[in-house]
């Protein structure tokens, strides 16, 4: 007969080893849903602020929905030197009228949206203060959608952390500091990452295996891979929901 009593892991040496999800990403201006949901799953998410600053990228520009499609918000930088400057140290060239043609493109195109008003003042304070780095822009506007869209996970720097290297080494030396049992990347990141380092270092590593969700938008016809600030206009309170409503186990590399 099998007994009932309960069993001290401690007594059979077993140890309890609390997870510890970490997600280390390059901060970006009005991110996309998939940035977003890996916020959502990690518990604490790094910004790579302090990597080199690439040009044609997501770092200083989003996609929103307009009437024909999508258009471009590009905030416009400058650029001492393509191959030295780091996001932090790039500043936003205020000699163009960026923030009023954001703002009138928000206006324009959201104003019918069920949850425009909810979200929209929030958005024209963003746009009503002077900005000289692009870092901080963005980081604000991560805090709007993290903070409206409801997810709770906290945020931090890399350039505040001490830590060391480049590529995969810099990515363990964050988890390291962190105590992450897990690192979950983003599907780009293979091209670069050294899955049997992580293995070496008992860090299970997964891979974001995002399946965007089809939702309600201003305009007849679809339109994927925009900035979640389209999601919270159109829906609301409803948008954590939608954005996790696939949300899949993530792909794990366990090494040899």
């Amino acid at each position: 007969m099998v007994g009932t009593d309960s069993v001290d892991e401690r007594a059979l040496g077993f140890k309890r080893i609390a997870l510890m999800r970490v997600t280390i990403l390059q901060p970006s201006y009005l991110p996309w849903l998939g940035f977003f949901e890996q916020m959502s799953r990690s518990d604490k998410f790094v910004l790579l602020d302090d990597v080199q600053y690439t040009r044609r990228d997501w770092r200083n520009r989003n996609r929103v929905r307009v009437n024909e499609g999508w258009a471009w918000l590009t905030v416009p930088v400058l650029q001492k030197s393509r191959f030295s400057q780091t996001l932090i140290e790039t500043r936003i060239d205020n000699s163009v009228p960026w923030r009023k043609k954001h703002l009138q493109t928000l206006r324009q195109h959201y104003c019918k949206a069920p949850f425009f008003e909810n979200y929209f003042p929030r958005c024209q304070h963003i746009y009503e203060k002077d900005w000289s780095f692009l870092f901080d822009l963005c980081l604000e506007t991560i805090q709007l959608l993290k903070e409206e869209i409801g997810i709770e996970t906290p945020l931090l720097r890399s350039s505040q952390m001490k830590t060391s290297g480049e590529k995969t080494e810099r990515l363990l030396s964050i988890c390291g500091e962190l105590g992450a049992t897990h690192y979950l990347s983003g599907e780009a990141a293979r091209d670069y990452i050294v899955e049997e380092e992580f293995s070496r270092k008992g860090i299970e590593l997964e891979y974001q295996k995002y399946e965007h969700p089809v939702y309600p938008q201003r305009y007849p016809g679809f339109v994927p891979y925009l900035s979640a600030i389209d999601l919270l206009f159109n829906c609301g309170e409803q948008s954590l929901n939608i954005l996790k409503q696939h949300e899949a186990e993530p792909m794990g590399f366990r090494g040899a």
